[in-house]
């Protein structure tokens, strides 16, 4: 392992974000004058809820099953968004064509309960409305990564059982992920593997984890992690072209003896695992079955812009 940390966020720089319009509240205004308040629920509690999409040749692949996301935590939540879905895809296109945005775009949508009249948790408290706002960046992934691959530590920070804050929950409040990335990284690591609440291997701290055993994928139960839309999205490419795939519990010992790791996310799609603990995965190269994963899902994201 190097002393550089990479993520499977890596992107060039590209000074065109340095003016991006964001949208705010129904106005999209340059990104120095974006503003929520110091009352936002979001900015004070964690209390909101956020989908990350991504903009290719001029389609949003998966849209609907992000704002499916979105809304069925929008309801577990009690926070009423005070949009229709077809407004809440109105709202994103209008912040892409208002940056003249076609491809390579990620766009971050975010909703919090609103801005609070007193700086305290009670949900009545927010009696302005949610707050919306949508940040679309021009990001293209880092396609190095796919030769230098990532780097993880195993930590003792978990993903916690439904009763504490359920996983399945995209929300504002990312602590418990930081505070185990942070740990991975002062490890020497680039992102942090977590365990679920029974020492099962379960997710990193941003994407969904992987591993390759004898030409069979398997990733964990999704019980007690984000059931990320990639990732279902390559359970069920393995489905449909006849690559074995499970979902299942699985420890430390299947891991460190599998043929290949990968992770999978929005963002970078599917991202090779390198060094699980200092261990070496794979001989250190993306493999046969990463790389197949790969290009179908590239197949299947052509084929959704048809």
């Amino acid at each position: 392992m190097t002393d550089d940390h990479h993520s499977t966020h890596d992107a060039a720089p590209d000074a065109r974000n340095d003016h991006i319009r964001i949208y705010v509240d129904g106005q999209i205004v340059h990104r120095d004058e974006a503003r929520v308040s110091v009352y936002d629920s979001g900015f004070l509690l964690g209390d909101g809820i956020w989908e990350g999409l991504r903009l290719y040749d001029g389609h949003i692949p998966f849209l609907d099953d992000h704002l499916d996301r979105l809304f069925e935590a929008a309801l577990y939540l009690d926070l009423e968004i005070g949009k229709s879905r077809a407004e809440m895809t109105q709202a994103i296109w209008d912040t892409l064509a208002a940056n003249e945005m076609t491809t390579d775009v990620h766009i971050r949508l975010m909703v919090t309960r609103g801005r609070k009249r007193k700086p305290f948790q009670h949900p009545h408290l927010s009696v302005y409305g949610p707050t919306i706002v949508i940040i679309a960046e021009h990001s293209k992934p880092d396609d190095s990564i796919i030769e230098r691959g990532i780097s993880l530590f195993t930590v003792p920070h978990h993903r916690g059982l439904p009763l504490t804050q359920d996983a399945k929950l995209n929300s504002h409040s990312k602590l418990n992920c930081i505070i185990a990335l942070n740990h991975a990284v002062r490890s020497g690591a680039d992102e942090a593997l977590m365990l679920d609440p029974f020492g099962f291997v379960n997710t990193t701290n941003a994407c969904n984890f992987f591993i390759v055993r004898k030409g069979a994928v398997w990733t964990s139960t999704g019980d007690y992690c984000m059931n990320g839309i990639t990732r279902q999205r390559v359970i069920d490419l393995c489905r449909a072209n006849d690559i074995p795939v499970f979902e299942r519990n699985f420890s430390l010992v299947d891991t460190y003896g599998a043929d290949e790791a990968f992770l999978t996310g929005t963002f970078g799609a599917q991202t090779p695992v390198f060094h699980i603990d200092g261990r070496v995965i794979s001989g250190g190269v993306a493999g046969p079955v990463f790389h197949r994963i790969r290009a179908l899902y590239k197949d299947l994201i052509r084929q959704s812009r048809d």
